[in-house]
């Protein structure tokens, strides 16, 4: 069967980068940043890549209307990936630094999300979140790239 290939010259592309502050682990919700961007490109179909910019945090599309899944979220992490476990060779950083490698791994670094008639396509109780997996504040960077028309 034959490839199929639209070209559209009136595909447009956009970038960002989102500072995010931190005030030790947990999950920071910046959803509503996103869209009023989203809003001012003009967009009306496309596709919005976030990229997060380091190795001990992550990005993630979670629950935003019951506080309880997001602290659920940490507590299960904090189980499955202990800090101090004596397997880590890594640990200059701290105690608290490969285990937050490690947590990295297992989630998102980077999310991919539709965009239909100007609008993200979320579900009802979606958000955009970084999660810090560090227990000090950092100022995370979140590289936006939108593409549409």
């Amino acid at each position: 069967m034959p490839a199929i290939c639209f070209y559209n010259a009136s595909m447009r592309q956009f970038h960002t980068t989102y500072h995010i502050p931190t005030q030790g682990k947990g999950l920071y919700e910046f959803t509503a940043e996103v869209i009023r961007w989203l809003d001012e490109q003009g967009v009306r179909d496309g596709l919005l890549t976030l990229f997060v910019r380091h190795t001990s945090a992550s990005l993630v599309v979670q629950e935003n209307a019951d506080a309880d899944v997001r602290g659920d979220l940490e507590r299960f992490l904090s189980r499955l990936v202990p800090e101090d476990d004596p397997i880590y060779r890594h640990t200059q950083e701290g105690p608290d630094d490969m285990p937050a490698h490690v947590r990295a791994a297992l989630t998102q670094t980077q999310l991919s999300i539709p965009v239909r008639s100007g609008a993200l396509v979320l579900g009802t109780w979606q958000g955009i979140y970084l999660f810090e997996h560090r227990r000090a504040g950092h100022r995370r960077q979140v590289a936006a790239h939108l593409l549409g028309e």
